[in-house]
């Protein structure tokens, strides 16, 4: 089975402070670059936990988009990615605070002309995954291709998984829409925030259920940041507490990262309790480390 991540590929820009921020000011930091984007970062993971990954994806024409496809590469991803020539590729300015926690800025860059004759066909076959980064859907100039993705995994009889990817955004691109474009998939992967704004229910089994209720998935599974995370069906529910970091370095990818764990394991035929353990371990090596990939 290969999974096939489709979504954004970014280069991240990353600024680790050293004490608060000091606005208007000057904080001392260390700077570095690193790969990035939701869709690229759960592939790397997924490949260095030895899981067979495509990445489907768009960059420009240029020396950091080159060089991301050739990190990606190199770590084992199959990477199909369109060079746009018109486009810089996807560029987020990371800002980590003193506590680990962080803010991003993103320039989405090529990642908005991701089109539906991007995908490569061969890739959507029965017995093959689809793992879509719900950024995709969340803007406009993607969003056909996103759809596309969703039409053709579905004819193929490929199971599916979503990650909503950002609160803000799926406030501003509606709720009721994102609803309808995901109703469906096999498994919902978004964090606590993602599916507070989905449901409107604050309690996070609550929510679950209420996202297997709305957007007809099989599974939902919901991040709850230090706390761990939480599985249902609508029937049973499971929830696990994550393993300590001491001290979270970054934060960046720790999602993507959980993601990738549980995908990897459930390929394998894990249950969800094992999977969802597997995730919380992925995540928690995410935080303990600097950059969103392994």
């Amino acid at each position: 089975m290969t999974i096939v991540a489709v979504g954004d590929l970014m280069v991240d820009v990353v600024a680790a402070a050293a004490e608060p921020l000091a606005h208007a000011s000057d904080t001392e930091a260390r700077v570095r670059w690193t790969g990035g984007g939701a869709a690229a970062n759960v592939a790397a993971w997924l490949a260095e936990q030895g899981v067979g990954v495509a990445l489907v994806a768009r960059a420009g024409d240029d020396v950091a988009g080159r060089g991301a496809v050739s990190e990606l590469r190199e770590a084992g991803v199959d990477v199909h990615v369109g060079v746009d020539r018109e486009r810089a590729t996807g560029t987020c300015v990371v800002v980590i605070g003193a506590d680990g926690e962080r803010t991003m800025l993103p320039d989405r860059g090529a990642n908005l002309a991701l089109a539906p004759s991007d995908l490569p066909a061969g890739l959507f076959a029965a017995g093959n995954h689809l793992h879509l980064s719900g950024y995709v859907l969340l803007h406009d100039g993607p969003r056909a291709a996103g759809l596309r993705a969703l039409e053709l995994a579905r004819a193929a009889g490929m199971t599916i998984s979503v990650d909503p990817a950002s609160a803000a955004p799926l406030q501003a691109t509606g709720v009721e829409h994102v609803l309808r474009w995901i109703a469906g998939a096999d498994t919902l992967l978004p964090n606590l925030d993602e599916a507070r704004v989905l449901t409107g229910a604050d309690d996070p089994e609550a929510a679950a259920r209420a996202l297997i209720e709305r957007a007809g998935a099989r599974e939902v599974v919901i991040t709850l940041g230090p706390a761990g995370a939480l599985w249902t069906d609508g029937a049973d529910t499971i929830r696990i507490a994550a393993p300590s970091s001491d001290p979270v370095v970054d934060t960046t990818g720790a999602g993507d990262a959980f993601a990738a764990g549980w995908l990897a394991a459930r390929a394998t035929g894990a249950d969800p309790r094992a999977a969802l353990s597997a995730a919380c371990a992925l995540g928690t090596r995410a935080v303990a480390r600097a950059g969103a990939r392994p």
